[in-house]
């Protein structure tokens, strides 16, 4: 069986128990909207990690679902509040919560969603319930600091490169990295493994969300999924960005501060412009240099672990998947 059928299978395994545990209940305008935001589908990438990683540690996938669940309900949580800061109007091409109800009810519908997600949990024995009720608090509250400091950054003109780093680890990939150790602790798996195993998903989590800030510049529009140049056009100071300014020439880092520092209705020559420098930079060459970095950095921790060596290997595939991706 290939990779992507086995991945396949505990996508459709999982919806399969999100729908049976996630029944219409009243008041209706509290639970339609997270009905619909599960029901908008995506990846489930990290449901599928908790699932994956249970499994390759000898547990049983059953065990895990619950564990998965409150991941995909929390990511979907956030998704919704998320969507609220931004003034989103879309989310996976459809309606986001806020603009189908409006701004209270998403607000409310995700702090349900929130405290649905610790419930997940309560199917566990004490001891296990303690372990991942600990992680999740503390991934959780990540996740909000890594929010910040996106949102800090939109105003500021020093971000370093170290400080992007530490925000999209926050934002991105301790929600991964704590997926795949959930998985690992439903399994009991050593602390060791545990440990190891968070490690590969969190720098698979950085250099995903690394690749994200490339492909969003010179990805395929016709595979990307997303408008390529949004980040440009919306001035988001990315891994790029923060590059460029570092190895540009006098002229060009000039040119780029300016560029950013406006919003034309016609973005077409601005995403062209911004573009060149990044490459005149260097900047694409050193972006790229650090997603194999962090890649790296995540197939060795992986390589760590007492997994079995077919395991290990089905685990490096699903990420040697993801980072291949051009969408």
């Amino acid at each position: 069986m290939s990779e992507i059928d086995i991945i396949s299978q505990y996508r459709e395994q999982f919806v399969t128990y999100l729908k049976e545990r996630t029944q219409l209940a009243e008041p209706k305008n509290l639970y339609e909207p997270v009905q619909y935001i599960l029901g908008l589908g995506g990846k489930r990438m990290r449901p599928i990690l908790t699932l994956m990683t249970a499994e390759a540690f000898g547990g049983k996938i059953e065990d895990a679902m619950d564990a998965a669940l409150a991941v995909e309900m929390f990511h979907n949580f956030s998704l919704v509040h998320d969507d609220i800061m931004d003034d989103a109007p879309l989310r996976r091409g459809k309606v986001t919560v806020h603009e189908k109800w409006d701004v209270n009810t998403g607000i409310l519908s995700g702090d349900a969603m929130l405290i649905l997600s610790y419930q997940c949990f309560e199917s566990y024995a004490p001891e296990t319930y303690a372990e991942l009720t600990k992680l999740f608090s503390k991934t959780a509250l990540e996740v909000c600091e890594g929010q910040q400091y996106d949102v800090d950054f939109e105003t500021r003109d020093d971000v370093t490169i170290p400080e992007y780093l530490k925000m999209i680890e926050y934002k991105t990939s301790v929600l991964v990295a704590a997926a795949m150790k959930m998985g690992a602790i439903v399994a009991k798996a050593s602390q060791k493994d545990a440990d190891a195993i968070y490690e590969f998903g969190r720098n698979l989590g950085i250099a995903f969300q690394l690749q994200d800030d490339y492909l969003d510049a010179f990805g395929d529009p016709k595979t990307f999924g997303k408008q390529v140049g949004g980040d440009i056009m919306e001035n988001k100071k990315t891994y790029l960005y923060l590059k460029s300014l570092e190895n540009a020439s006098k002229d060009n880092q000039e040119g780029l501060v300016h560029l950013y520092s406006i919003k034309p209705d016609d973005s077409t020559a601005k995403v062209a412009a911004v573009k060149t420098i990044f490459k005149e930079s260097g900047a694409v060459d050193e972006t790229k240099k650090a997603i194999q970095d962090f890649t790296q950095k995540a197939f060795d921790a992986l390589s760590e672990t007492g997994l079995p060596d077919k395991n290990k290997a089905l685990l490096k595939q699903f990420g040697q998947s993801l980072m291949e991706r051009t969408v």
